[in-house]
């Protein structure tokens, strides 16, 4: 029996987190960065639900058995119990990348010179969102307590979700938005300016830089979106071309400091068994939430969605 039990406990551990510190499920997260597996939620008139989506390597399903990793949501664990008008704040962690965007069965859609056609992969993973908000509704959750969050891809989710359906949750909360590759590194913004390098983008991947285009001009054509959006100005996704989110009628921007700091303090990154200084990664300003003195923007956080529970 006793043998049974360990074996079923190991089933469950490795379910969740790898020996690696890679979370392959959904579930809530801990506060001591681990992925609980299911949807429990006690007293839900009184919880806040943090919805976070995480990045996205690909169009297809070439990634779909990768989720997050522990050191990418430890700064998500330091917001779970904190409490906002006497509500706790849960964090849900949700992997969603089982599925493919429509082009992906033809051809490879980064090399497409025609529009996009059919449903791209971060539409279908808004589905998936409101899908889940509607189940965290139906076991009580008051939709204006729900929020959705996201890094990457998962924060031009956030974006483009709360400019189509404002309505369906209380907020959103996104970090360093960007899905079509290392644009402000690649493409030498710095040097060149935003116009010209989109126009080199363009020229060279015309399909992905009409998409791309399509999304910010949705996103600004909203009347309002509720969405709490960082930025760092060396990240080499689009940490230069991220200004078009003063355009957008709700958005509220935090561009963090030019340098791998925050306040003076170096960011450090954390794994299970291992921690290193965020400059010496390779995405250094892409990855900036991560840091671990990213935390000194939880009562931003904090206050963004108390804004949105009134």
């Amino acid at each position: 029996m006793k043998k049974l039990l360990l074996i079923l406990i190991f089933l469950i551990v490795s379910n969740t987190v790898n020996a690696n510190g890679k979370i392959l499920k959904s579930g809530f997260i801990t506060k001591s960065a681990s992925v609980k597996e299911g949807m429990n939620i006690d007293d839900p008139k009184n919880k806040i639900i943090i919805i976070y989506n995480h990045g996205q390597n690909s169009n297809d399903k070439a990634h779909k058995n990768e989720c997050i990793w522990v050191n990418q949501i430890r700064n998500q664990a330091s917001l779970v119990d904190k409490e906002i008008n006497g509500k706790k704040i849960m964090v849900y962690n949700f992997c969603s990348n089982d599925f493919a965007g429509d082009m992906s069965l033809k051809k490879h859609w980064w090399n497409s010179k025609t529009p996009y056609v059919g449903k791209h992969k971060l539409d279908k993973r808004i589905e998936k969102n409101l899908e889940l908000v509607e189940k965290f509704i139906s076991i009580g959750v008051p939709r204006k307590q729900i929020i959705i969050s996201g890094h990457s891809c998962g924060g031009l989710l956030t974006l483009m979700l709360l400019s189509a359906y404002p309505e369906k949750v209380g907020g959103g909360i996104s970090y360093m938005q960007a899905c079509f590759g290392k644009l402000s590194k690649t493409y030498k913004v710095k040097k060149v300016g935003p116009e010209k390098a989109l126009e080199k983008f363009a020229k060279k991947y015309p399909g992905p830089a009409e998409l791309r285009a399509r999304q910010i001009n949705n996103i600004k054509q909203s009347d309002n979106v509720s969405v709490l959006a960082f930025t760092h100005p060396k990240d080499k996704w689009e940490g230069l071309l991220s200004d078009w989110l003063e355009e957008v009628p709700g958005v509220k921007r935090i561009v963090i400091s030019q340098d791998y700091k925050i306040k003076g303090k170096s960011c450090v990154v954390k794994g299970d068994d291992w921690q290193e200084n965020i400059s010496a990664r390779k995405n250094p300003g892409h990855e900036m939430n991560q840091g671990l003195c990213f935390q000194y923007y939880n009562p931003e956080i904090l206050n963004f969605i108390a804004s949105r529970l009134k």
